[in-house]
């Protein structure tokens, strides 16, 4: 990302803090960038669930990608944040929402994100998750996961190690429960459509997957 992209980006936060973590974040976390070529040709409206406080609706606007965006985080404070930057910066056409989606998903038809929070949930919930998520995809449309994958890597056992601490510095609001593998993606969502799973590492030491789904175009 050009230097004065994220500089803009960073500034519209209303706190040190955030703006410190979203400078950060953009630089050194390959994820934005695998979202923003998943997305660059659709136009269809993306739930992004546990959003945090926008930072993909902010990369997505700066490269171009201008369809409605929902987020949905359940950090109140992280929405707070995100609300005010999203004014700050004038961007149109993104909600952000407080909800916990343990309790079910707003209804949608479109692409769907779901970016780093599934360790947060315990099995059953991630199954009823990722089942609802695949049942907001449009036919033809994406679900979007980025999540750690559970193995007997080095890079497993740091991945644990960074949520301990987010917790710890209480920027996540819970302990990670369960890490899915990669047969759990396989055994949940390939029957309604079709999968890939592929590093997302980039230079960072954690053991983060991109799992890419696409609804088959006759429902499922």
């Amino acid at each position: 990302m050009k230097s004065h992209t994220l500089r803009e980006i960073a500034g519209s936060f209303p706190s040190h803090w955030d703006r410190h973590y979203a400078a950060s974040k953009l630089r050194t976390d390959p994820l934005y960038e695998a979202l923003a070529a998943d997305l660059a040709a659709s136009d269809l409206p993306l739930l992004d669930i546990g959003c945090g406080i926008g930072l993909s609706a902010h990369f997505l606007r700066s490269r171009g990608i201008d369809v409605p965006v929902h987020g949905l985080d359940y950090d109140s404070r992280k929405i707070h944040s995100a609300r005010q930057a999203a004014t700050s910066a004038g961007l149109s056409g993104i909600a952000f929402e407080a909800h916990d989606a343990r309790k079910g998903l707003p209804d949608h038809q479109g692409n769907v994100c779901i970016l780093d929070i599934l360790q947060f949930f315990d099995p059953e919930a991630q199954e009823t998750l990722l089942r609802l998520a695949a049942s907001r995809v449009a036919p033809g449309g994406l679900l979007l996961i980025r999540s750690g994958i559970r193995d007997d890597s080095w890079r497993f056992k740091i991945t644990v190690a960074g949520d301990l601490l987010a917790k710890a510095t209480r920027w996540m609001q819970a302990a990670p429960t369960h890490y899915p593998t990669h047969e759990d993606f396989e055994r949940i969502l390939s029957p309604f459509g079709d999968l890939e799973i592929r590093p997302l590492w980039g230079k960072t030491p954690f053991n983060n997957h991109w799992i890419r789904f696409t609804r088959r175009a006759s429902g499922g």
